[in-house]
């Protein structure tokens, strides 16, 4: 349920409110705005009276929440999330660009790709430390040396860093060396890994399951907030069908339709949802048009010498190339949306 307050509305008659709802034992999430304060109610197993709050002084009206997620619904807030990563920001309009190697390799590799990405305007840098790997024998990444490195990195080119974190331990040594917390597709509905993501102060990029709904996506988006973090910004990268032209089917649908549910930002992933080099750039521009508030994209160097995912990372004269084409595209958005900032330079 939504409480709404009149814009006239006193710190007393809010307290008020919010008394009430934790004497019923319920969780209170007040949502400031311009004109007037709302406040939400979470940990409700069932429907809630709605006259129990009516009465109430300062107390406009309350809205039943019928969805099954609440927090990321368009009922508990209107208007876009805007999510600050560094100096970046992703939603309301802002985009940005995450882009660098699917796995930290050495220091050198790291730093010769951030430089790329960054000079072509990527305004965050991607890169695992550890790899959950469909094969147990695959490379599982650097582990805390790859943090270390990634932290280095950040201090060489000023660009912050987003990487994954595999469960609950290693979400504390990511929140000592990185800006923002990936949550890959296998761990969408890790339910523990969530809840402790949702207890970090850092912003979190979560992904969509390899076979995912979207309502299984936004409510995986409601364990992390139901914890307390308002920041996350989901991620299309591609879900498994019956194609095999390509690694998975990036759907593109997910962003107008996600965003029709959710306030939440949502970029793609045209890397992993394509799984082929000469795909990205193409579906880079089509999720641009589809809404998207950015991408993530797989760079590499020397690809073919890659530990993992060499075979669908761009090299950098092709990152390039995509940025110049993915920047036009959103000159032309702008010039039919005067809401859409073109932030991402």
């Amino acid at each position: 349920m939504l409480i709404v307050m009149t814009p006239t509305a006193t710190p007393e008659d809010i307290a008020r409110v919010v008394g009430a709802i934790e004497a019923l034992g319920f969780k209170p999430n007040p949502i400031p705005g311009a004109v007037r304060t709302a406040i939400g109610i979470t940990g409700n197993q069932g429907p809630v009276d709605p006259r129990v709050f009516e009465a109430l002084p300062g107390v406009q009206e309350a809205i039943p929440v019928s969805k099954p997620f609440k927090l990321v619904s368009r009922d508990w807030k209107a208007a876009d999330s805007i999510v600050t990563v560094g100096e970046a920001r992703i939603g309301g309009g802002h985009w940005a660009v995450m882009a660098g190697p699917c796995g930290v390799e050495s220091l050198d590799q790291a730093l010769t790709i951030a430089e790329r990405v960054k000079k072509a305007g990527a305004q965050i840098y991607r890169a695992g430390a550890f790899k959950p790997r469909t094969s147990p024998y695959s490379f599982q990444g650097l582990g805390e040396e790859g943090l270390k490195i990634l932290a280095k990195v950040r201090s060489e080119t000023g660009l912050p860093i987003v990487t994954e974190a595999i469960d609950a331990d290693t979400v504390s040594a990511v929140e000592e060396y990185a800006d923002m917390i990936q949550i890959g597709a296998r761990n969408m509905q890790g339910f523990s890994l969530l809840k402790r993501a949702g207890k970090s102060k850092l912003p979190v990029l979560l992904k969509r399951g390899l076979s995912a709904t979207i309502d299984e996506l936004l409510l995986a988006a409601e364990y992390i907030m139901s914890e307390g973090n308002p920041n996350v910004v989901l991620c299309e990268r591609g879900v498994r069908t019956f194609a095999d032209h390509t690694r998975n089917t990036l759907d593109l649908s997910s962003i107008p339709a996600v965003k029709k549910l959710s306030h939440l930002p949502i970029i793609a992933d045209p890397s992993h949802g394509t799984g082929r080099r000469d795909k990205v750039a193409p579906m880079a521009r089509a999720a641009m048009a589809a809404g998207a508030d950015g991408l993530m994209v797989e760079v590499h160097h020397m690809p073919e010498q890659a530990l993992s995912d060499g075979f669908q990372s761009l090299y950098p004269d092709q990152f390039d190339a995509m940025m110049e084409t993915v920047r036009r595209v959103r000159a032309v958005l702008e010039e039919f949306d005067p809401t859409i900032r073109g932030t991402g330079r």
